[in-house]
């Protein structure tokens, strides 16, 4: 059986990064890539980040210092993804590395506390957060198709780092059982626990046999932005930090997972979402006979880390929990949906037979 303890590999999740100083930040960044300019500390939850507007040319970049417990051979992971990316399909508004004055594209730095950081500076994607944005089909439509495209062209890359252990891996979803113990409300946890069995029981040895590749696995609409004139156009990726080996279905999962509903008809922004993505990378059934029961893993994902993280930092719990209710709802929808019919529902969506 699963325990909370298996979840502490979780580590890098559950602690912030220690503040830095900013006269060492800012340093670093004029001694490896002649920037000068004015500093802003960027929203994280693992490691700092700080938007650079350069003093001259007022060019933006973001400057990443990664969180002490995350090895540099993942945060190389994400590094030659985003050049990966750069290379397979340069039109995907993904960050794009800025080497250092020396060609380097990242850097291992310690702040003076012993614990060393990988360093790594980054374009700035300007835009409007897509939870900010009116919602539209069309924008909904270019989502999945944007995603489609990333998984395209991931496809085919490797790195040694993509097998290791993630918190937020869809295919350790029963790993998080024994943090259900955080769920008071016993017919929650019910329904929680009842999707793990499933999952492992009659997902997992599927889901095993699935082709493998790096997927961006945290597609969700806080890591989006759009074109503040035009918001169907999906303007920036952000957030490869999640980033993880595993079957390409894993990634539309967690993305349709943001986009189910509550009331009468829960699927109805899915099945459009499922469909524009397997318009552009062409889904199999043994994909799609999976994909209902791996949005139902996420939400359980997302209900018992916050759930686990709240119990752990309870000056903190209103953050961690607020999205606690839309996903509870979202799994008590899927429960009346049932794993056969959505199934059919994707089939037909899709044009499948």
């Amino acid at each position: 059986m699963t325990t909370a303890l298996d979840f502490d590999d979780a580590h890098v999740l559950s602690e912030g990064s220690p503040e830095l100083d900013e006269t060492w930040v800012r340093a670093l960044a004029r001694e490896h890539w002649a920037l000068e300019g004015e500093l802003k500390p960027l929203s994280g939850e693992r490691d700092r980040n700080y938007r650079l507007e350069a003093a001259t040319g007022g060019a933006r970049f973001v400057l990443k210092v990664s969180h002490p417990a995350e090895s540099a051979l993942v945060a190389d992971f994400q590094t030659q993804a985003l050049l990966r990316l750069a290379r397979v399909d340069p039109a995907l508004p993904v960050q794009r590395i800025v080497p250092t004055r020396r060609g380097e594209p990242s850097l291992l730095r310690d702040p003076g506390d012993g614990l060393p950081r990988v360093v790594r500076l980054f374009s700035y994607l300007p835009g409007l957060p897509l939870p900010e944005a009116p919602r539209t089909p069309l924008q909904r439509e270019n989502l999945a198709r944007m995603l489609a495209r990333l998984d395209l062209a991931l496809a085919g890359f490797d790195h040694p780092a993509g097998d290791l252990p993630l918190p937020w891996d869809l295919q350790r979803a029963h790993s998080v059982r024994g943090l259900l113990v955080h769920i008071d409300d016993p017919a929650r946890r019910a329904l929680a626990q009842a999707a793990l069995d499933r999952f492992e029981h009659a997902v997992l040895p599927r889901l095993r046999a699935l082709p493998a590749q790096p997927i961006h696995n945290d597609f969700n609409i806080y890591n989006v932005l759009v074109d503040p004139q035009q918001p169907d156009r999906i303007a920036g990726i952000l957030d490869f930090g999640d980033m993880v080996r595993a079957p390409a279905i894993d990634d539309l999962a967690v993305a349709a997972a943001y986009q189910l509903g509550t009331g009468e008809d829960p699927l109805a922004e899915v099945l459009p979402f499922v469909a524009a993505y397997h318009a552009v990378r062409a889904l199999q059934p043994s994909e799609i006979a999976l994909l209902f029961d791996l949005i139902v893993a996420r939400l359980v994902m997302v209900v018992a880390i916050s759930g686990w993280r709240a119990a752990r930092y309870p000056e903190n719990a209103a953050y961690l929990l607020r999205n606690n209710p839309l996903s509870w709802a979202r799994l008590a929808a899927c429960e009346r949906i049932g794993a056969e019919a959505a199934a059919d529902a994707f089939r037909r969506a899709c044009g499948l037979p």
